[in-house]
């Protein structure tokens, strides 16, 4: 997650800046909802995307994770929608809570934090290991096979 929230900096940044110019906005509390609704569509546009054609983010390539279908073929772009909207589960029950009770500075982090654990845990629960997202969205993760690499032998 760190390493995708590291590359998706660079995405909202970008289009972060885009909707300040077509809107004229010099802060970021100007058409906040807006703004947050924007990224969420850009966000989620960049994981439909690649969820629905590679079925990896740079960062899943990297730890060579994929997500496909229950039958471990490439995710339909509706499937990836639904696994995009319920993966913000990991996020959202915390944040309703802090929001509820006006949670502030480090109360405000620990209950994110334990609302991740939290929902991290459900892969525990999982007889596949698989998060509750995936299981709602009838898609999976799976980890794909080191690449050998060839040794190359010289003729000489």
């Amino acid at each position: 997650m760190v390493y995708e929230a590291m590359l998706l900096f660079g995405i909202v940044f970008v289009f972060g800046s885009i909707f300040d110019i077509l809107t004229q906005s010099r802060s970021a509390l100007t058409l906040r909802h807006a703004r947050q609704f924007w990224l969420f569509i850009v966000i989620g546009a960049y994981f439909v995307f690649c969820w629905s054609r590679s079925g990896q983010t740079l960062a899943m390539q990297t730890w060579r994770i994929k997500a496909v279908d229950l039958d471990g073929g490439r995710l339909p772009v509706i499937k990836a929608i639904v696994r995009y909207c319920l993966s913000w589960m990991w996020f959202l029950p915390a944040a309703a809570l802090d929001f509820q009770f006006g949670l502030k500075e480090w109360n405000m982090v620990i209950a994110l934090t334990l609302g991740i654990a939290a929902w991290a845990y459900t892969a525990k629960m999982d007889k596949n290991g698989q998060f509750l997202h995936d299981r709602l969205a009838k898609t999976r993760l799976i980890e794909l096979p080191a690449e050998t690499k060839s040794k190359i032998t010289d003729d000489d």
